[in-house]
């Protein structure tokens, strides 16, 4: 009589968490259609998985090394990474022209 106590208490608790998480999915509240077609916007946008971005660098290495030569920091970030003896961050933290208020 006892193990069937526990078992029925045992069985309750289950059913309990099940019927808590099975609601819980049941109040989950849909995306917006706006906002989901924005987000089909924006992945379409992206490539597929392992397929590279087709469009071409709009920068190219020149030569310039400071910050006062750029034109955005688009530019600086595309020069830090790809270019040689770039003079733009002075702490080495990957990010360029950080004293610069112009961006």
């Amino acid at each position: 009589m006892k193990r069937l106590l526990i078992y029925l208490i045992f069985a309750y608790a289950c059913w309990m968490i099940w019927q808590r998480f099975a609601g819980h999915q049941a109040n989950v509240t849909p995306t917006p259609q706006w906002q989901q077609t924005a987000i089909e916007e924006a992945n379409s946008r992206l490539p597929a998985y392992g397929e590279r971005m087709s469009e071409t660098p709009q920068f190219k290495c020149d030569g310039r090394q400071y910050c006062s030569q750029m034109r955005s920091r688009a530019e600086a970030e595309f020069f830090l990474r790809h270019c040689p003896n770039v003079k733009m961050d002075g702490d080495h933290d990957g990010i360029p022209c950080e004293r610069d208020s112009r961006w």
